[in-house]
């Protein structure tokens, strides 16, 4: 089996990638946070993720992608005692927290189709998993990793020693608190620890999603929930775990130290992370307003495939900025690979060994996307190339790329633009350039375009 390597944030290097199964990954990505709109920043995320997950299928691993769906337990600062999203997500909809949750994960979900994001094969929502979170808080206090408040229950920090080495961060240099909505417990041993049960208690006494538990009613803290649901489907230690570069500092941390106190065992070999799209310069973030969403991008009668072909410009460990104009520029190129696919014959064909190969080397050396978009482009200028195989490569690019060249069809041209296309070759023929053109204006206004080439002339649609 062919192999991969990608950057490992828990080794801080670039590693091959070696599953537990010979033949199977197991894979858990970060999901949403139900609240509100998902925009554009969490999609370059999720394509990166789907770049991931299609490069290991296309290898012949039997990838099972699990994706979680935050429906509680979110707060507004990292934190404790913040204001939970999902009841500040309600009051602004006029919904109620379900049916907030329930819109906005559909919401999510149809934007990740229109970027041809592959669903996963199991989708678990926090509500839904009270059970498992609850067993895991249990082990957590039996092991003697937290401790129970009149406030919430808590895990200690101090009792895993190895909790600084994911995030490179030392403990002093967190910041608690730094937010006037946000309160510290009163009854914390350390600053940096943090909740694992909120009780229906204070500030939560009225808290509208709330379940019975062994330390009273409430509800479970955001970092346990992953924990909780990534080991229930995957195991105990599973192959890789995704998310965005915002959660390498606190969320993941939280994680691998909840699973270490339930189990004694490393939650995920490796740990991919995506970093952010910004905007004009910024970190693309609802607080500050500068938010897309793929709405917005249809809107402005752009292909959401132009987004991910936008994407896969940078790689993934770099930042990457949004404009318009950028956006524009990659919907003109993604358009050129459609019109060249759409003019081969629609024969079988074997791909061409030597661009496949070069695909790979970049595909493989830490998902070079911009690398294997220049392979692509170089198999399109090729013009000599069989169009049977020049259409069969692009489609095995595309099995990782995602493009949606499989759903283009042949070119078929109208019997008129065919009739007026054979009249203007006479007439070049004739030099007779005037009467070509008319013929070349005509061919226009029924929706095609000439071009005409050192192969012949090719008509494309407009």
């Amino acid at each position: 089996m062919q192999s991969i390597k990608f950057y490992n944030t828990k080794n801080k290097k670039v590693e091959e990638f070696a599953p537990i199964n010979p033949k199977k990954v197991g894979m858990y990505t970060c999901g949403m946070t139900v609240y509100d709109y998902a925009h554009i920043g969490h999609g370059r995320k999720y394509v990166m993720d789907d770049i991931l997950k299609r490069t290991l299928q296309y290898i012949g691993y039997e990838v099972n992608h699990v994706q979680n769906v935050t429906d509680v337990g979110h707060l507004s600062a990292d934190e404790d005692f913040a204001d939970d999203k999902l009841e500040k997500g309600a009051e602004k909809s006029g919904m109620s927290v379900w049916e907030t949750a329930k819109f906005f994960t559909d919401d999510f979900y149809s934007s990740m189709s229109k970027l041809n994001v592959l669903e996963p094969n199991i989708i678990c929502k926090a509500t839904g998993h009270i059970k498992e979170q609850v067993e895991m808080i249990e082990k957590i206090l039996k092991n003697g990793f937290g401790y129970d408040t009149p406030e919430a229950v808590y895990f200690d920090v101090s009792k895993y020693p190895e909790y600084e080495k994911f995030s490179g961060q030392k403990l002093s240099e967190k910041k608690v608190a730094v937010r006037e909505d946000v309160d510290t417990g009163m009854h914390k041993k350390n600053a940096s620890d943090f909740v694992l049960w909120f009780k229906n208690v204070g500030k939560y006494k009225d808290h509208i999603m709330h379940w019975p538990s062994p330390w009273d009613e409430g509800f479970p803290g955001w970092h346990i929930e992953c924990s909780a649901m990534s080991t229930h489907y995957l195991g105990e230690t599973f192959d890789i775990h995704t998310g965005g570069v915002d959660h390498i500092n606190v969320h993941h941390p939280n994680e691998i130290a909840q699973a270490y106190g339930a189990t004694g065992k490393t939650l995920a070999n490796f740990w991919f992370h995506s970093d952010f799209l910004t905007a004009d310069g910024q970190k693309m973030s609802k607080s500050i307003g500068n938010t897309f969403r793929v709405k917005d991008v249809e809107e402005k009668n752009f292909s959401p495939l132009s987004l991910r072909y936008l994407y896969l410009g940078a790689n993934y460990r770099s930042k990457l900025n949004f404009t318009w104009d950028s956006l524009s520029a990659s919907e003109n190129a993604l358009n050129k690979i459609y019109a060249e696919f759409q003019n081969l014959k629609d024969k079988d064909g074997t791909p061409d060994v030597k661009y496949v190969k070069q695909f790979e080397e970049a595909i493989f050396d830490d998902l070079n996307t911009p690398l294997a978009l220049s392979v692509l482009h170089e198999v399109i200028k090729n013009d000599e190339l069989a169009d049977n195989t020049k259409r069969a490569t692009m489609l095995l690019f595309d099995m990782i790329l995602g493009l949606g060249l499989n759903l283009i069809a042949p070119l078929k041209i109208p019997e008129e633009v065919t009739r007026l296309n054979e009249k203007r070759e006479t007439a070049r023929k004739n030099k007779d350039w005037t009467e070509a053109d008319k013929i070349r204006e005509k061919i226009k206004t029924l929706g095609y375009t000439v071009e005409d080439t050192d192969k012949g002339t090719r008509i494309n649609r407009i």
